[in-house]
């Protein structure tokens, strides 16, 4: 995760290390001049990352077999509807 310092300089820590972050730790990190300005505010986000994915909707099944097995002559929910009763 990005962790803005008090000085405007950006770190990246991992969430253990944010949890074990002291106010010396942040005092020195700003000491040495560590990290980085971000002027972009979304940079490492999940709005930039692509991850879109592709899907084939060309492709049909020729295999009949599959469907004919699923459908049958009954009535769909006959195992689990007594229609008896009414």
């Amino acid at each position: 995760m990005y962790y803005q310092l008090q000085n405007g300089k950006v770190v990246y820590l991992s969430i253990e290390q944010y949890l074990e972050l002291t106010d010396l730790d942040i005092q020195y990190l700003m000491s040495i001049d560590y990290g980085e300005y971000v002027l972009d505010p979304f940079a490492g986000s999940a709005v930039e990352k692509s991850n879109q994915k592709e899907y084939d909707f060309e492709f049909i099944s020729t295999d009949d077999e599959e469907v004919n097995d699923i459908i049958s002559d009954d009535e769909p929910f006959d195992d689990i509807i007594d229609i008896s009763l009414s």
